[in-house]
């Protein structure tokens, strides 16, 4: 339903929120809780997947669908989401999102078959698409320009802390318990926290219902995909997540194996690793913004093969260093490259970020499950060498940006991507 000319009126003149008030310290602490709610959910099965391998009698290759099959959706949902909070409001649809993802993965716990579980994770992966695609409006609208990126700051710290957390707590759990509590105690969490959203972030007071947005994004498209550096930003969010998930999912059942034979709980502790993509993506963001981004992209993207190449080692302690630098890669290449996206969009940055969003998960799912025939076919050597062609293709897709031409116009401010 689109509002009358007398509300848009009256949502336009809202005040925007400011630093330092009431309403704006509740927002940005709602949008803590959301990203961490959310990236939490999408992520704590990585851990459990060789526990799911052996409870189900599974290959590895089988039981890590449980991770694609959650982001996979995830990125169709992305190209809908936006359009869909247009016409029903973007706190509403966070907070539908966020509570329908935590009561199915509480459902997950208690599947009862492997397929169900599946289905479990799909479904919830295409209910969370409604936060990452929503976020940045909801903010953008409720926000005073001055205030926004603080506010986005937090909702992107808490996507990473989310990212790790998960990881972490299920793995925690699952050592002292089993799978299905490790879950049951995600989906908790996951519910505690939309909750929390809910009554923490203020209703909106500038949203305006809009009726024809359908069809924004694939009319669009033609516009955005006839940049050869957009079509090449793309590539490298594929194949960038496609090495990133592939190490962090099969690493568990290299380290769970002899020679290792780890524990669940110290599998879980290499997710702490994950806290260093925070400082690098600041740090490199930091460093493409002085030097430009064409003479810095390959440092990351050189940075993730050498680690990928050092998890081929055999001592425990290059194999963890190993996933420390590519981590610390990853994070890198992807600050640097989202933020490309942002300024080639230029007035269509929306739509640039999230087509990049949509080629970011679909790495994950596409390649992530390519990875595990990797696994199935060679061990730990195959997933390295997988891998390391992805690297490549990464590093090879930066040099060809050094070529693209720039743009004339104005840079417009980057929009923010999930990790």
């Amino acid at each position: 339903m689109t509002m009358s000319s007398g509300s848009a009126g009256d949502a336009t003149a809202a005040t925007a929120l400011a630093a330092g008030s009431v309403a704006y310290r509740r927002l940005t602490l709602a949008m803590l809780f959301a990203g961490f709610a959310t990236f939490s959910t999408l992520y704590a099965v990585q851990p459990l997947l060789p526990l799911l391998a052996a409870h189900y009698a599974l290959s590895a290759e089988a039981a890590s669908l449980a991770v694609p099959l959650a982001t996979g959706p995830l990125a169709l949902g992305i190209l809908v989401a936006g359009a869909l909070s247009d016409r029903v409001g973007r706190r509403p649809l966070m907070v539908a999102a966020m509570m329908a993802a935590g009561i199915l993965t509480l459902a997950a716990a208690v599947a009862p078959g492997w397929y169900m579980l599946l289905a479990l994770r799909l479904l919830a992966g295409l209910a969370l698409a409604g936060v990452p695609a929503v976020a940045m409006a909801y903010v953008a609208e409720e926000v005073d320009a001055a205030s926004v990126g603080s506010a986005m700051g937090l909702y992107i710290a808490g996507s990473a802390l989310g990212g790790m957390g998960g990881r972490l707590i299920a793995s925690l759990v699952a050592a002292v318990a089993d799978w299905r509590w490790a879950m049951a105690v995600v989906g908790l969490a996951g519910l505690a926290m939309a909750e929390t959203f809910r009554r923490l972030a203020p209703p909106s007071r500038r949203f305006v219902a809009s009726a024809g947005g359908w069809l924004a994004l694939p009319r669009g498209a033609p516009m955005l995909f006839r940049d050869a550096g957009l079509r090449l930003l793309y590539a490298e969010a594929f194949v960038l997540m496609g090495a990133f998930v592939t190490i962090y999912n099969y690493a568990g059942f290299h380290l769970l194996a002899p020679p290792y034979s780890l524990g669940q709980g110290a599998v879980g502790a290499v997710f702490l690793l994950y806290a260093l993509g925070s400082i690098s993506s600041g740090w490199f963001g930091a460093l493409a913004g002085r030097v430009g981004r064409r003479r810095v992209f390959w440092i990351p993207a050189t940075i993730l093969m050498a680690g990928i190449a050092l998890t081929a080692a055999r001592p425990l302690w290059l194999v963890v260093l190993g996933i420390a630098v590519v981590t610390i890669g990853f994070f890198g290449s992807h600050s640097i490259a989202s933020a490309w996206v942002g300024r080639r969009g230029g007035a269509a940055r929306g739509q640039a970020a999230a087509w990049y969003l949509f080629f970011y998960y679909l790495g994950s799912s596409v390649l992530g499950s390519v990875g595990g025939m990797a696994w199935t076919r060679a061990g730990w050597p195959g997933v390295v060498g997988f891998c390391l062609v992805l690297g490549a293709l990464a590093l090879a897709g930066g040099l060809l940006l050094r070529r693209v031409e720039p743009l004339g116009s104005t840079p417009a401010p980057p929009e923010p991507v999930e990790p």
